[in-house]
């Protein structure tokens, strides 16, 4: 299943629909790190507000593209983890590490602007 990704001025966003195959999970990386270049985006949110479930390789997938956007020059935000998943990821060990979280997409996009117009990036 393809993951719809939108433009939306300097920000790219992807909102993920159903549940992905690990596949689908690369091909997800993929485009986004093509499209980042692209559209020279500064920024880039995916909503995981329909996943229910996460495991190890869906995180460790989310925490490659933050790494991998990163270096391609935008930041990363992961908006909508479920409480019953985050609470799953504490219990397994599994972490965001270099990546920014939000609540909502709302949220996503003030971030992203606060943090652009500060000129701040992750790990400074």
């Amino acid at each position: 299943m393809e993951v719809p990704i939108l433009k939306q001025g300097d920000y790219l966003i992807a909102s993920i629909q159903a549940a992905l195959s690990d596949a689908d999970l690369l091909r997800l990386r993929d485009d986004l790190a093509q499209r980042v270049g692209r559209f020279r985006s500064r920024g880039v949110i995916v909503d995981v507000t329909v996943l229910d479930v996460m495991d190890s390789f869906a995180v460790r997938t989310l925490r490659n593209i933050g790494q991998i956007l990163k270096m391609r020059g935008a930041e990363t935000v992961i908006v909508g983890i479920q409480p019953e998943v985050a609470f799953a990821m504490v219990q397994l060990g599994l972490t965001l590490t270099d990546v920014w979280t939000a609540l909502d997409l709302e949220e996503s996009i003030s971030f992203l602007d606060r943090l652009m117009k500060a000129g701040r990036t992750q790990g400074e």
